[in-house]
């Protein structure tokens, strides 16, 4: 990225402001990825373990397999998801506040003892696999700013910083340059005016 400038004591102090606040924002844009990089960690595990322990209630469940194709699907489903806004790292990201679920009703007398508690265990998984589901959308959230704040640190890093103070290194030169010029010339000004008072004198 070139940066434009032009050879003045104008452009040299609004590079100097421009390069000055780069050079601020840059340890505060590292410290956003560093958290958001672990956040994106913490969401990622917190999906698998919800997936995994989705897992190991649907196993311990199997040993009452056969009885499930007793049970009425309809009879649970889910109505809604209530979700929340929670900042991570400045970044707002989506939280499971509650899961509402439509439960037909049914006569207990007529159908198993167990039907109860199969509509709980269904709740349950389903709470875990849809929870899970949020933690997957919270880390994609939360990975597309890291990948957005480092591209911004590598920009200011390795870009913008060094082009401005290539950018003010060529001003200062020309600026040192034409002030050595101005002096020789004020120099050679002054030599020529002596000699012609010393002809003058003669």
């Amino acid at each position: 990225m070139a940066i434009k400038f032009q050879y003045n004591k104008t452009s040299l102090n609004n590079l100097n402001k421009q390069l000055k606040v780069r050079r601020n924002a840059l340890p505060t844009l590292k410290n956003k990825e560093s958290a958001l990089r672990v956040e994106v960690k913490n969401a990622k595990k917190k999906s698998e373990e919800l997936i995994e322990e989705m897992n190991k209630a649907l196993a311990s469940y199997d040993y009452i397999a056969p009885l499930w194709n007793e049970f009425d699907s309809g009879l649970i489903s889910v109505t809604d998801v209530i979700l929340k806004t929670e900042k991570v790292a400045g970044i707002k990201t989506p939280a499971l506040e509650d899961v509402i679920y439509d439960v037909k009703e049914f006569n207990l007398f007529s159908k198993p003892l167990w039907y109860s508690d199969g509509v709980n265990i269904l709740k349950r998984i389903a709470q875990l696999g849809i929870e899970s589901e949020v933690y997957t959308e919270k880390m994609r959230i939360l990975d597309y700013s890291r990948k957005k704040t480092t591209q911004k640190v590598n920009l200011y890093e390795k870009v913008q910083i060094p082009g401005y103070l290539e950018a003010i290194r060529k001003i200062k030169r020309y600026m040192e340059d034409e002030e050595n010029l101005s002096k020789a010339s004020q120099k050679i000004v002054k030599q020529r005016h002596a000699q012609e008072e010393e002809v003058e004198n003669d």
